[in-house]
């Protein structure tokens, strides 16, 4: 991709990545301009980034299918030119390692790497492995005894509220059909206690835009919170396999129980998607990609309270197919860009258990 930067005002920035919210936007969202940073496609041929920064120090976990590998770097762009350092490789009885996701735990400030394994159907659970150092030092991975004991993949950790807790995809039963996002309370950095509830279903039109798939797909949950201290999910819509893959955000309500499915409002669409009819009303779909998914909140220490103020825009990775190349797994590279908070944002649902509506900040995508 064309790497280029140029200084624009906000709102030409915003409208050449995404148009114009239909809401009002906020005071600080028009008043300063902004810098079009260079982003695009890095040399990492790979799906489902996760990175988090540490002091001055990026890190990036990956897998290859069977091995897990972290590189580090001075920046986010050059990751890619990092070395990789293996830091666990599978036992034959523990292949398709899936999703690696690197967690720092404020409580004991180890780092924690989560991810799935199994036979590759619905053997597949969630291990973790621990280290005192980001980059290198991991122990051997244990399994993690979530609530039902069911498939579950693309899992991590984080705390809110003063409470530790794991959000993760899952099926409801032992078989294929329906991903749902779950979250579960954790009594330590490695195991969860008592029940799994579900917080969002692939139920709306936008998520069912693949013509007769092997699943409907919520997945790739990723936690953060806004400017005024609301839980956000961001996950990934649609099936992997094609390029109707898109971001959509679960916004927690304010004071909500994050174990109320109830207290969750979806957006109304997909935020960064390249189907321009699957986007909501006000965001624009991709220019350059198809699919962007399974991405990753670049932040301090992984710390998903350490999220940017309104105005700003921070880095974050993502994974998708350049339009030039046909949508397969294996045209999947990781790629740079930029998120900001967008305030005063609507989502609506149905009638059911509370408000049909709720305004709060949602989140624009930039490539």
């Amino acid at each position: 991709m064309l790497k280029w930067s140029v200084s624009l005002p906000l709102t030409l920035t915003l409208a050449a990545c995404g148009q114009l919210a239909t809401v009002a936007p906020t005071a600080s969202q028009t008043a300063p301009p902004a810098l079009l940073t260079p982003q695009g496609q890095t040399s990492i041929r790979n799906a489902d980034p996760s990175v988090l920064r540490v002091g001055s120090t990026y890190y990036s976990v990956e897998s290859d299918g069977n091995n897990i590998y972290t590189r580090a770097a001075g920046s986010v762009d050059a990751l890619a030119a990092a070395p990789r350092v293996l830091i666990w490789a599978s036992a034959k009885n523990l292949p398709n390692v899936w999703a690696p996701e690197i967690v720092r735990e404020p409580a004991d400030g180890r780092y924690y790497v989560y991810f799935a394994a199994g036979d590759g159907g619905g053997g597949q659970r969630m291990y973790v492995s621990s280290s005192a150092s980001p980059g290198s030092g991991y122990g051997d991975p244990q399994r993690m005894v979530l609530p039902d004991d069911r498939w579950a993949i693309d899992g991590t950790a984080f705390t809110f509220g003063g409470t530790r807790w794991f959000v993760w995809s899952g099926w409801a039963g032992t078989t294929n059909g329906e991903q749902n996002l779950y979250v579960a309370r954790m009594n330590t950095p490695t195991s969860t206690t008592g029940a799994r509830y579900i917080i969002s279903q692939p139920r709306e039109g936008w998520e069912q835009a693949d013509p007769s798939p092997p699943t409907r797909v919520n997945e790739a949950p990723e936690p953060i919170v806004d400017p005024s201290g609301q839980l956000h999910i961001v996950y990934s819509a649609n099936g992997s396999w094609a390029a109707n893959y898109c971001l959509a955000d679960l916004r927690l309500s304010s004071g909500g129980d994050p174990t109320n499915v109830w207290a969750w409002y979806k957006s109304n669409g997909c935020l960064f998607g390249s189907n321009g009819s699957l986007m909501m009303s006000g965001w624009d779909p991709t220019l350059n990609v198809n699919g962007p998914g399974h991405h990753s909140f670049v932040l301090l220490n992984g710390d998903v309270s350490t999220s940017p103020p309104s105005g700003s825009r921070f880095p974050l990775m993502f994974h998708a197919v350049p339009k030039s190349l046909n949508y397969t797994w294996g045209n999947r590279s990781w790629y740079s860009g930029t998120f900001m908070w967008w305030g005063n944002t609507a989502y609506t649902r149905g009638p059911g258990n509370g408000p049909t509506s709720n305004t709060g900040w949602s989140l624009k995508f930039f490539e």
